[in-house]
């Protein structure tokens, strides 16, 4: 069997790697810089190392797809599109297309371009956090998943896809009841904003700071009651949508707390997330927000936006994720032309 990955992101470094290392399958990758990469990847992991071997490295669609059983991409989301539109014409019948995360619009822009009989599968969350340590050679695996729920859609045996996963991933994956139940989430699309919102409200042109703060480890109540707000709204829409109860935890669930200040405390204390900074560019000695960051520019657009999209057209008041959502974009706007 043949897997390919495309793109070669944190996530793409990483994915690929895993794979390669920990099963028999002929993994190839896509990538615009094919020529950049090593065909051995190293993954550095909490329990140690990992080796990877890729079977093939291309920088053209048609000959990383043409012999694939299945694909996955591991693309931000203002590539998805795109990424589709060229792995379209050399997708081999009943191939599998995936997404190794779903709430950056996959299904959506999936089901508009590909064929409908494509079998399609996108995971809920991400199932490692991943760093590029050394572009195309090494990359860090730093925290795993204890458990991953994948959608899948126009399959015969959708379990068949979970399981493949499963022992890809050397995770537990659930199959989930409907697309909505990937494609939308309360991870990045609000979890980012919230703390962003809260950070940078009020700043103008001419304010700059004296460091770069921790995005997770100086995290505040205030950016937690905004994400607490932001998530009871969400729970609001998908009330209207076929997703079975319990297939997305609500935050507080899923963070083990009960209010502002123990999700705060939460968040801070998370592994994982420690020495992360926040999205911000030096300029003589001093900070400004960077609005150009991913953090800005996917999961605003290709996040949050298509909640507050699908909250307009079921008619649901939304007044934190609106006032959230409306700056992000703006910030976007102006300061990415």
């Amino acid at each position: 069997m043949r897997i390919c990955i495309y793109g070669g992101g944190n996530l793409g470094h990483v994915v690929a790697g895993f794979i390669a290392a920990k099963s028999n399958l002929e993994v190839v990758l896509l990538t615009r810089h094919p020529e950049k990469w090593s065909k051995q990847l190293l993954i550095d992991c909490p329990d140690g190392q990992l080796r990877g071997t890729l079977y093939g490295i291309y920088g053209r669609a048609e000959q990383a797809v043409s012999q694939a059983d299945v694909v996955l991409l591991c693309l931000p989301g203002f590539s998805i599109r795109e990424g589709l539109q060229q792995i379209k014409p050399f997708l081999p019948h009943q191939t599998a297309v995936g997404s190794v995360v779903s709430s950056t619009g996959f299904f959506f822009a999936a089901q508009e371009i590909l064929s409908p009989t494509t079998p399609l599968f996108g995971f809920q969350r991400v199932p490692f956090i991943s760093r590029i340590v050394e572009y195309g050679h090494r990359a860090r695996l730093m925290g795993y998943k204890n458990s991953l729920k994948m959608a899948v859609e126009h399959s015969d045996n959708p379990k068949k896809l979970c399981l493949l996963f499963e022992q890809l991933l050397a995770t537990p994956v659930a199959l989930l009841h409907s697309h909505y139940e990937a494609s939308l989430t309360n991870s990045n699309p609000l979890l980012h904003p919230a703390r962003l919102y809260t950070l940078w409200k009020d700043w103008h042109e001419g304010i700059s700071y004296d460091r770069n703060p921790l995005f997770y480890e100086e995290w505040t109540d205030e950016a937690s009651q905004t994400l607490i707000d932001m998530d009871q709204e969400f729970f609001q829409l998908l009330n209207t949508l076929p997703i079975s109860p319990g297939s997305i935890p609500p935050i507080l669930d899923y963070y083990e707390s009960h209010d502002a200040p123990s999700l705060t405390h939460k968040l801070r204390s998370i592994e994982a997330f420690k020495g992360i900074s926040s999205p911000m560019k030096g300029i003589n000695g001093r900070y400004i927000p960077d609005f150009q960051s991913r953090y800005f520019t996917e999961d605003f657009p290709y996040g949050l936006a298509i909640i507050q999209k699908l909250l307009y057209e079921k008619r649901i008041p939304a007044p934190t994720i609106n006032r959230v959502c409306q700056w992000g974009l703006e910030k976007i706007k102006s300061y990415n032309q």
